[in-house]
């Protein structure tokens, strides 16, 4: 929490902090927890008196920040919207937290960070484009962590781990940042749909998860009309991975 010409302190504890009689007279804010009880905590802190700025930087779904946001906004808490991307700060680097949400007050969170470690940016001002945000670069990032490890896992089963890791430091490609080749994918993936499935199938034989496998598969069948069709715009081939 921060009060007026006090730097950012930290509480006891949760319980602490709720019952202080500074908590009132803060200015603004930080949520930081697991998903699960970010709303319940939202709702404690929003019941307690508590009138300044609260950012809610968890990992959240940008539907479950819009709930937030009405729950502080109706008792006259100002939100920012936020996400957390990157390694706790140090000398050497430090995370980047995107903003978003009504500017001004998004601009106050903004300032408490100036000549931090932390960069911040303000997105827009729509309340869930931040938590957006950090629920793509987190599904990608988790998931390829997690990928990895079950490949991994495939490849000891058949001592294969050094030729695994050798292919991995060949791949220079950066992919998450490589938009202009999904065109490529999406014309391909009539072929690497059954790969996919092959895969699961080799997962399952090792009593290794093949529900990565499976699931990868059944996103690549949602390209299937998009067969060899390498001239796709890269809004084309995002827009078919869309259910309706």
């Amino acid at each position: 929490m921060r009060r007026p010409g006090v730097g950012p302190r930290r509480p006891g504890s949760y319980r602490l902090l709720l019952s202080s009689r500074r908590w009132p007279a803060a200015t603004s804010s930080c949520s930081i927890c697991p998903p699960e009880a970010a709303e319940d905590t939202a709702g404690q802190v929003a019941g307690h008196g508590y009138r300044g700025l609260y950012l809610d930087a968890n990992a959240i779904s940008p539907h479950r920040a819009v709930r937030i946001a009405e729950t502080v906004t109706t008792a006259g808490v100002g939100f920012v919207d936020g996400s957390i991307i990157g390694p706790p700060p140090s000398e050497q680097t430090g995370p980047r937290l995107y903003l978003s949400g009504d500017h001004t007050a998004a601009a106050t969170i903004s300032a408490i960070f100036t000549g931090t470690s932390v960069e911040t940016t303000i997105l827009d001002d729509r309340v869930g484009t931040a938590s957006a945000l950090k629920m793509a670069f987190g599904s990608y990032q988790k998931g390829a962590r997690t990928l990895a490890a079950v490949s991994h896992a495939l490849a000891a089963a058949y001592g294969l781990t050094e030729a695994l890791t050798n292919e991995g430091k060949r791949m220079a490609s950066p992919i998450l940042a490589d938009l202009d080749y999904l065109p490529s994918v999406a014309a391909r993936a009539w072929r690497w749909a059954p790969e996919l499935t092959e895969a699961a199938q080799t997962l399952h034989q090792l009593d290794l998860p093949p529900d990565l496998a499976q699931a990868t598969a059944a996103v690549l069948r949602r390209w299937d009309a998009d067969r060899d069709q390498f001239d796709l715009s890269v809004p084309e081939v995002l827009h078919h991975l869309r259910t309706h």
